[in-house]
């Protein structure tokens, strides 16, 4: 098959910040370099051994017209929210959480020592969404399918599908594709990614070579995949390519773990105040007052 294969248009280098009630993580989506990805709003990676640096976690807070994904890679967080649901997840699990109309709910770590380390992913839902009912979804490690990549490695399929392979996820805005890949030293594979959705890898160890130049990506680093051009553009015809989007990937000397993560773009405009992400800025206020009052957490 014909594939267009994306190159890296930007690079953001993750920068330390403190959120919660006192978590240092490194933000690599959100920031003052990447305000949005649309449909994405935020990335954080929190990693950390030493127990200051997360003990204080993320109390009961509340969120409006977006998702937040959690996915663990070491130890353990324990959520609870106003729907009454509460569980833990440990490594490899994942927590979908559909904010919609209104959530409250707390994160905060299963573990008084040792390595805490997963990602928050910020997903924005679109404004037929934004009020809808919440819903919370635990997906089990044992439950993402893990496809093994022949030159070594695997890629672990946490939303959406790699050829034939599905991941368990269900029913999610924006139709995303959420890959955790682990390729060995010096491996290489090429990746679909959906025509017309925005893509980007961040890679979290090693380095990788990405895109059509191969553009070298560290860790810590998170890597715009640009959109290819439609076929005929250049010669002002405007037809839309016929063939697939992908990205190429090649791990460094040391092996590389990156997650590559892309959706549909919603096109709508985005008021963005703390946990709340509506359209408007009437939206947000009401929410504010909404939350003051006690009625924006509804079951």
């Amino acid at each position: 098959m014909s594939e267009n294969l994306r190159r890296v248009e930007h690079i953001v280098q993750g920068r330390y910040v403190m959120e919660g009630a006192g978590v240092r993580l490194r933000r690599a989506l959100g920031g003052s370099d990447l305000r949005t990805l649309d449909p994405f709003l935020l990335l954080d990676d929190f990693k950390s051994d030493s127990p200051e640096d997360y003990i204080a976690g993320f109390p009961w807070h509340p969120h409006r017209g977006m998702e937040t994904v959690t996915y663990m890679i070491h130890g353990e967080i324990k959520h609870e929210d106003s729907l009454g649901n509460t569980g833990v997840i440990g490594p490899g699990d994942v927590q979908w959480m559909t904010a919609g109309g209104g959530i409250i709910h707390q994160e905060m770590p299963h573990q008084q020592e040792g390595l805490l380390w997963g990602f928050q992913l910020w997903v924005n839902l679109p404004a037929a969404d934004k009020m809808g009912s919440p819903r919370y979804r635990e997906i089990t490690a044992g439950s993402i399918p893990r496809v093994p990549v022949a030159e070594g490695g695997t890629v672990g399929v946490i939303a959406g599908a790699l050829g034939d392979v599905e991941s368990p996820a269900r029913e999610i805005a924006g139709s995303p594709r959420y890959l955790d890949v682990r390729l060995e030293a010096d491996a290489e594979i090429t990746l679909p990614i959906t025509v017309g959705h925005t893509a980007f890898a961040y890679v979290f160890e090693g380095a990788a070579m990405l895109g059509d130049d191969g553009t070298a990506v560290h860790a810590g680093s998170l890597a715009v995949l640009a959109m290819p051009k439609p076929a005929g553009e250049a010669e002002g015809i405007g037809t839309e390519s016929k063939a697939g989007e992908a990205v190429a990937a090649r791990a460094g000397d040391e092996g590389a773990g990156f997650l590559l993560i892309s959706g549909r773009p919603i096109n709508e405009p985005i008021v963005w105040y703390g946990p709340f992400v509506m359209n408007t800025q009437e939206e947000i206020e009401q929410a504010m007052r909404d939350y003051r009052d006690g009625t924006l957490a509804r079951p």
